[in-house]
């Protein structure tokens, strides 16, 4: 059993790192915050990160097997859902629904 007082050194030596790692990115980020870079950059982000997973997720759909529509179908819900009704929740949990059902009962292998 190693000696306490070594054990209280590398708790406290371990909290002070973990504090230190989670204070960076706001004591770094806090001189960006009045840049227009980084203003133009949180209002475009989402939809571009949104691109990128959506290409991610799609590309090696093959659009000649019927187990495909599952997928496309889906993102048809969501995109549908988000343009009725904007809640971000809504069309996830709707799309994601949708697909599991169909995956799971219309096209089951």
């Amino acid at each position: 059993m190693p000696d306490p007082r070594y054990a209280v050194a590398a708790v406290l030596v371990t909290a002070a790192v973990t504090w230190g790692l989670r204070a960076l990115p706001f004591a770094a980020l806090t001189p960006l915050r009045a840049s227009r870079t980084v203003r133009y950059l949180s209002a475009r982000m989402p939809a571009g990160v949104m691109v990128i997973l959506l290409a991610y997720c799609l590309r090696d759909l093959s659009v000649t097997q019927a187990s495909s529509l599952a997928p496309l179908i889906a993102l048809a819900v969501t995109v549908g859902l988000h343009l009725w009704r904007r809640n971000a929740l809504l069309s996830i949990l709707g799309g994601t629904a949708v697909h599991v059902i169909l995956a799971s009962t219309v096209f089951a292998h």
